[in-house]
């Protein structure tokens, strides 16, 4: 394999798409001198698009990729663009959702880590505002008994002005270091998809068909193998955009080959929801395609993954017969970083949540570099593989309706 085309989805991120260029020159330079092979990446950007090339010299082959990244941060950042008052009415109504739903409890059969990690905004966010509200009473009632001196009725106007600017500018604080706290981040990144209940919003459905466009486009070049990678929410995304495709005839038999590489995914998250009817269509439908490869990888140091939940079956969409994805592997942390390496991020549970994009000190048959830059299409690397026996594949959601 000499030609590979790359379309990379990321997760809910209101960064600009070059942190993945970056990310990958960085990470890829440091794997390629563990695993003792060389990569090179070229910056590229088009109109509509973003992305970079790679070279590669892997066990001796020489290979060339092209990178184009699913922008849709622009969404992203739009939809925290909420001020603090709307941000406590969104986490109410977030977490309606999923309590009044029965979801929430349901995906605690799965993995308690992403439910722990989708409860943290919420009980941050409450903190906060306690917080806030008894430093306000405090330091109002300290005011309140110096200007009471006066007069009562000044004391009492001065305990309003000290609380209401206490509380705001707390909680104007607390949002400022939200960059070290993520709690406005992963409190908007669930509301997301809860605020539909599940269902894509029409702005991200249109950038999903422009990138499934330029997918079609690259099956009907004479490259080698198209991969398609998801990771976080992008896996999710990436699902339905290939589904799409398949069912419409857009991957042409004897075309290139075609991968789906999914990271970290958080697919039940948003596919356990009552109104996620057109992700379920599209897990059943791609899981019986025999026009690609999936290959889901996830870890259970991640605390933020469905670690080696089978996105299908967990979803209750599996088909009775001839289901053949995804395949569940375990980039398993805990082996293939040195135990120096895995204490040092252990508890960085955002930072292992991009590991699956990183370079591994004791890498084994899951590495990223190789896989988007290296002489093997998906399905070569992983012929014969055995998923693995820990994970869970059984059907754990409420809702199972395939109605868009």
């Amino acid at each position: 394999m000499k030609r590979r085309r790359v379309f990379y989805i990321p997760g809910y991120d209101p960064i600009h798409p070059r942190r993945y260029r970056e990310l990958y020159r960085s990470e890829g330079t440091a794997q390629a001198a563990i695993s003792g092979y060389d990569l090179t990446l070229i910056g590229r950007q088009g109109p509509g698009t973003y992305g970079w090339q790679v070279t590669g010299n892997i066990d001796g082959a020489e290979t060339e990729a092209e990178y184009n990244v699913l922008v849709w941060s622009d969404i992203v950042r739009d939809s925290m663009e909420l001020n603090i008052p709307a941000t406590y009415l969104l986490m109410a109504r977030t977490a309606w959702t999923y309590i009044g739903s029965g979801t929430l409890r349901r995906l605690m059969r799965l993995r308690k880590g992403p439910v722990i990690a989708a409860l943290y905004p919420v009980g941050m966010l409450i903190l906060q505002l306690v917080l806030a509200l008894v430093l306000g009473i405090v330091l109002g009632e300290v005011a309140r008994w110096g200007a009471a001196l006066l007069h009562p009725m000044v004391g009492l106007l001065a305990w309003w002005a000290v609380f209401l600017t206490v509380v705001t500018l707390l909680l104007r604080w607390f949002r400022k270091i939200d960059n070290k706290l993520y709690v406005y981040y992963l409190m908007h990144d669930y509301s997301y998809s809860a605020a539909s209940k599940g269902a894509n919003p029409p702005l991200l459905e249109a950038r999903m068909a422009d990138f499934a466009d330029a997918i079609a486009a690259a099956l009907e070049s004479d490259v080698d193998e198209v991969l398609v990678v998801g990771h976080s929410s992008g896996a999710h995304l990436g699902v339905s955009i290939l589904a799409d495709l398949i069912r419409a005839g857009r991957v042409p038999k004897g075309g290139p080959a075609l991968g789906f590489l999914s990271l970290g995914q958080v697919v039940p998250m948003v596919s356990f929801l009552p109104k996620a009817g057109r992700l379920r269509a599209d897990l059943h439908d791609l899981s019986q395609s025999d026009r690609l490869t999936w290959v889901d990888v996830t870890a259970p140091g991640d605390g933020c993954a469905f670690a080696l939940c089978d996105p299908v079956s967990v979803s209750g969409v599996a088909p009775k017969q001839g289901k053949r994805w995804p395949l569940v592997i375990s980039a398993a942390f805990t082996q293939t970083l040195s135990p120096d390496r895995w204490a040092e991020l252990r508890w960085r549970f955002f930072r292992l949540h991009f590991q699956y994009l990183c370079a591994f000190d004791r890498p084994g048959d899951y590495d990223y570099f190789q896989i988007t830059a290296g002489p093997e299409t998906l399905s070569d690397r992983y012929k014969g593989r055995a998923p693995s026996k820990s994970r869970i594949d059984v059907a754990v959601s409420k809702y199972t309706n395939m109605t868009p």
